[in-house]
């Protein structure tokens, strides 16, 4: 499955090959260092799912991601022991995480979710410690947790976007807590300046710091040509090894017969292209598609030619050299099938109101609905147009709309998955409409070194955000299952990891339904002790110190880890993107561990209206041993879908695993 992706990312670091992923670089990078350490030479080319390692040292990879994958459980287990103070709670919570299917399945694979989990829980246990130091301010312990908590935050983000929720959850607690801070009389304003200095420090700067350095080192190693240059603009691929800007002299100005290629100026906008196929029936003219591409190819070229006469005695080269001027009337003519940029009023596939764009014509021979009108941004008519670094702006001649990259990906059976271009009758001025030539090749003009185009790396890390926000939000890949928010915590669907037929080796992610369905029981059942526990306080009713402690237990350890769940939860029922099952596991560990501490606290409840206390600790231990041998036994009928499973389907019922369908939607 996704070994596809983050494998292969790996090995471009190793190889040091330029890519582009919507997520920071963190999370590979340590994958591609495992790799690295272990002997992994980065040839494997991770391909398709099932393809055998062979020879290829994988298993520094893998080991390293299990590794984190099994740092949760004592993570958690600290968690839950900080904030509970009970042994049996903390052992709970373990037994969940070590004994599910789904944290198995998604900690042994070369993926993302357990390097994000492993800081997402470093980040919680730091934080939680932290905290229990509060009668010890600036003591060592103080700083040392605090300043863990931050380099966790930065890990969580460095590795998906996700980790802006454990960010959220850091900053609540610590607004809470400098409020309490600010209330305390007995505390100076100079000494709360201290405290409010201290965090920002550990928790707002070296986060940043730590974000930033990730960046430096992630385009110092990746400095060779790979396939990630196309998201990015002309001036970074000049400095990367083996990309056609690098080191290399073009002409300045463009003139007619120049070969160019056109990139849209919205982030990841991609290059202006065409080829032989045609729009399909019913989608406007059934002529020549022109679409924008992310990476190079030959498709990409366009010749520049005078509207009105054919260029092809400028390709002489004793015929004097004619410079192409801000406001001249041309013709751009596709190198590889030479047919003309076209527009007409037939409508843009995708964007309403907008005018299709096509290729049209024979051996560069049209009409005239191929003219457009070339302008410069911020120039004036008769001025040169340089290469690069001139933002131009072509509007068809006949309609007076203005070229552009819509940003909307075309259908697979219709523009290859390619973004549409479009030509928009509305003149407001946006990236989407406007384009710098990149390529530029003319023998009968002089060259410039492009060494002056060279980014800042506050330029760079800026345009790498905003390409991996701009293109963030993408399509699932064929056969994949994609699911809804509402669907996870019910453990509704899984999702097919390896194999998809009987003499396939099959590897299913899916949650331990046992212990998923108790942990979303478990919510309910919090939040009912909570409201409880809350209007009893609130009545004044007399409790002993036991029931004191257990209310604190419950309103402030376990508030902490349900504020924990709604915030790694609910901003996906608001996301636009493609969502999958996995998104859902940050959200599963603060449901164990609330479950851990919810069970725990409700036996004790019970127990504590028993007499004698010798029956008390029996119902208490016997709750406690039956929901850890339930959790095991589960453990034992589900754990073919973590290790693997061979033979017929679980909808035959002769397969081993017919009787463990409980749901018609599992597909193992």
């Amino acid at each position: 499955w996704d070994e596809t992706h983050f494998g292969k990312m790996g090995s471009y670091y190793i190889n040091r090959t330029f890519f582009f992923d919507v997520h920071p670089p963190l999370g590979k990078m340590l994958i591609g260092l495992a790799g690295y350490l272990s002997g992994y030479d980065g040839t494997f080319p991770f391909q398709k799912p099932g393809d055998r390692y062979e020879q290829h040292n994988y298993v520094g990879m893998r080991g390293f991601c299990a590794f984190l994958g099994s740092c949760l459980v004592p993570f958690a287990y600290l968690t839950v022991l900080e904030l509970s103070k009970s042994l049996p709670a903390a052992l709970l919570t373990a037994f969940i995480l070590i004994f599910d299917t789904g944290c198995i399945t998604l900690s042994q694979y070369i993926l993302l979710d357990p390097i994000l989990m492993f800081f997402l829980m470093g980040a919680v246990l730091s934080m939680v410690k932290c905290n229990s130091c509060a009668d010890r301010p600036f003591s060592a312990s103080w700083w040392l947790w605090l300043s863990l908590t931050g380099m966790n935050l930065a890990g969580a983000m460095g590795v998906k976007f996700v980790g802006l929720f454990i960010v959220l959850l850091v900053g609540l607690n610590t607004v809470c807590d400098l409020w309490g801070l600010l209330g305390d009389l007995s505390l100076s304003l100079v000494m709360f300046g201290k405290h409010l200095l201290a965090r920002v420090l550990c928790l707002i700067l070296l986060p940043l710091a730590l974000y930033t350095a990730m960046f430096a080192v992630h385009f110092t190693v990746l400095n060779k040509s790979g396939p990630g240059d196309g998201f990015f603009s002309s001036a970074f691929q000049s400095q990367l090894i083996g990309n056609n800007l690098h080191n290399v002299s073009i002409p300045e100005y463009l003139a007619y017969g120049s070969v160019v290629t056109m990139k849209n100026l919205r982030m990841a906008g991609g290059y202006l292209h065409s080829h032989w196929h045609l729009y399909p029936e019913g989608i406007g003219a059934r002529q020549q598609q022109v679409t924008a591409y992310l990476h190079k190819d030959l498709n990409n070229l366009w010749i520049i030619k005078k509207h009105n006469s054919d260029t092809a005695d400028l390709s002489d080269p004793s015929s004097p050299v004619e410079f192409v001027r801000h406001g001249d009337i041309i013709r751009l003519e596709h190198k590889e099938t030479s047919r003309n940029l076209h527009s007409h009023q037939h409508e843009a596939p995708l964007t309403r109101k907008h005018f299709q764009v096509t290729g049209y014509g024979i051996n560069g021979t049209g009409d005239s609905n191929d003219f457009w009108r070339i302008e410069v941004v911020g120039r004036k008519t008769g001025k040169l147009i340089k290469v690069l670094r001139s933002q131009v702006r072509l509007t068809h001649v006949a309609t007076g709309c203005i070229l552009g990259s819509s940003g909307k990906t075309l259908p697979k059976w219709q523009g290859w998955e390619q973004v549409e271009v479009t030509c928009t009758p509305y003149l407001k001025e946006s990236p989407n409409s406007l384009w710098n030539f990149e390529d530029h090749i003319n023998p009968k003009l002089p060259n410039i070194s492009l060494d002056v185009l060279k980014p800042s790396f506050a330029e760079i890390l800026l345009e790498s955000h905003m390409v991996m926000i701009r293109v963030g939000y993408f399509k699932p890949k064929d056969n994949e299952v994609t699911s809804k928010p509402w669907h996870w915590p019910i453990n509704y669907q899984g999702l097919r990891f390896s194999g998809v037929n009987e003499t396939d080796y099959r590897v299913y992610l899916l949650g331990n339904p046992v212990i998923w369905w108790l942990n979303l029981v478990t919510i309910g059942l919090y939040l009912l002790i909570a409201v409880s526990t809350a209007v009893v306080l609130k009545r004044g009713v007399q409790l002993t110190s036991e029931l004191k402690e257990l209310s604190r237990v419950v309103l402030c350890g376990g508030g902490q880890i349900m504020l924990g769940w709604l915030l790694h939860y609910l901003p996906f029922f608001m996301m636009g993107r493609v969502l999958y099952f996995h998104h859902y596991f940050p959200a599963m560990l603060f449901s164990s561990m609330l479950t851990g501490i919810t069970w725990d606290t409700l036996l004790k409840f019970c127990a504590g209206y028993l007499s004698p206390s010798t029956t008390a600790r029996r119902v208490y231990e016997g709750g406690f041993l039956a929901l850890v041998l339930l959790i095991v036994y589960s453990f034992y009928l589900f754990h073919p879908l973590s290790y693997g499973m061979v033979g017929p389907m679980a909808s035959d019922p002769s397969s081993p695993m017919a009787g463990l369908r409980w749901m018609d939607s599992w597909e193992f």
